[in-house]
């Protein structure tokens, strides 16, 4: 794009927006406007991205996370675009302060550290290098909190990044998924004498997703975050006749990390958790379909890598679907799992290692509770008499009233690092000795 070009562009937008001139627009109207343009400028780039790994049956990465910090990305998008500093000197010669205007925007506030941060640096890096590599989580209305100096004591506000919009992100209502909570899951016994699991009474929810384009540097890769945010389905619509019952299905996706001190706020957490793995990989299925491949070749052309624990039910949600809705064995279903699956450990301390009450994933999720009570009677089978029972019993994913989400992480995967060479030792030698042991 020339400079006269994004001039005209540029007045276009603010005529058709906000109906005034680049002479009287302020920060917040360029901001908008710039926006749109780059994002204009590279939607060619991301439809021709997702024809290309489609036609040419190219092998995705998806890296589920429930937390992603890119950061501020006008900046970074005209960096990558190579229209940095044409744009910079062009808003700047109407007599405006640019760093006024990359101010405006507001962070996507999906996280709160070092996790979020680590799963956008690799979905920037993946894009750079033209690696078919997309993200999947949760489109949070509020990010964990924002501090301010309130009569000389810092305080907590809930940070509404949203509240201005994202120019950034595209809605997709037409790729929406169903995910299933609660009820009652039984086992059925078909003619032919295999058993099919008849849910009933389950609650329904609807996740949109709305997806965002990670800008590889100066090439034509445009890979996609996708977000999903959760809402009621029209057959629901009935289920949910007051403001306080509607309320608690949109605080479902309302902020990251929920208080879990309390009962209701660690079913929030654990349904969250359900709610991301579930829509992100029924995705994947969907799109997997378009290949026109036999599911028996999905490892192939799938890789789901689960960062820390949080997408830890991607392993039995994976198993749900190849066997209820493929009718494959558990065998073969099982060594795709594994083969697909891959896991990063971020935690150091055994105590904090994830861990959820039996009895809240039997009640919420019965299916889910049902595959992973299998995964953990087939491993234990499996080793006994090959190692020490205690090496065993600690390894297990079921001990007593706690499923060990960690255990189940490793279990149904094929590859667990840490994030750091050092880290990784650790593991080994520590924090995961007994599974390098198993699994050396």
């Amino acid at each position: 794009m020339t400079r006269d070009e994004f001039i005209e562009d540029l007045r276009k937008r603010l005529r058709e927006n906000f109906a005034m001139e680049i002479e009287t627009a302020t920060p917040n109207e360029l901001f908008v406007a710039i926006g749109q343009i780059v994002r204009a400028s590279y939607t060619d780039s991301w439809h021709r991205t997702r024809q290309r790994y489609l036609e040419h049956k190219q092998k995705q990465s998806y890296y589920f996370s429930i937390e992603f910090l890119p950061g501020r990305m006008l900046k970074s998008n005209l960096l990558s675009l190579g229209m940095l500093d044409m744009v910079r000197d062009t808003v700047e010669d109407f007599g405006f302060d640019f760093d006024d205007v990359l101010r405006v925007e507001n962070d996507m506030a999906l996280g709160n550290g070092g996790l979020g941060r680590l799963a956008s640096c690799f979905l920037d890096c993946l894009a750079s290098r033209e690696l078919p590599g997309n993200g999947n989580g949760i489109r949070y209305d509020y990010g964990l909190f924002k501090q301010q100096f309130v009569d000389g004591y810092q305080v907590e506000l809930p940070d509404a990044w949203l509240k201005s919009g994202n120019v950034w992100e595209v809605r997709r209502e037409s790729e929406s998924v169903n995910v299933h909570f609660g009820g009652n899951v039984y086992m059925k016994q078909m003619p032919d004498g295999s058993l099919k699991p008849v849910a009933e009474n389950e609650r329904i929810l609807k996740a949109v997703p709305y997806d965002t384009g990670v800008v590889g540097y100066e090439n034509d890769t445009v890979n996609t975050l996708r977000l999903w945010s959760v809402e009621i389905p029209a057959s629901e619509e009935g289920k949910y006749r007051s403001i306080e019952e509607r309320r608690m299905v949109e605080d479902l996706t309302a902020v990251l990390y929920p208080d879990d001190s309390n009962e209701q706020g660690r079913l929030t957490r654990l349904t969250q958790e359900y709610f991301f793995v579930s829509v992100g990989i029924q995705s994947i299925i969907r799109y997997y379909k378009k290949m026109k491949m036999p599911i028996s070749r999905i490892n192939e052309y799938i890789a789901i890598h689960i960062n820390d624990t949080h997408p830890a039910l991607c392993v039995p949600e994976m198993m749900r679907i190849l066997l209820d809705e493929f009718d494959l064995s558990w065998e073969k279903a099982w060594g795709l799992t594994v083969s697909i699956m891959s896991y990063t450990n971020h935690t150091i301390m055994q105590e904090a290692l994830e861990k959820w009450p039996v009895s809240m994933v039997k009640y919420h999720l019965p299916r889910m509770y049902q595959i992973i009570e299998e995964i953990d009677r087939r491993f234990v089978t499996n080793l006994q008499g090959l190692y020490p029972d205690d090496l065993i019993q600690r390894t297990r994913i079921i001990q007593g009233d706690q499923i060990h989400m960690a255990n189940l992480s490793i279990i149904g995967s094929h590859s667990t690092n840490g994030v750091a060479k050092l880290h990784s030792d650790l593991l080994k030698s520590v924090v995961l000795h007994d599974f390098y042991v198993l699994y050396p």
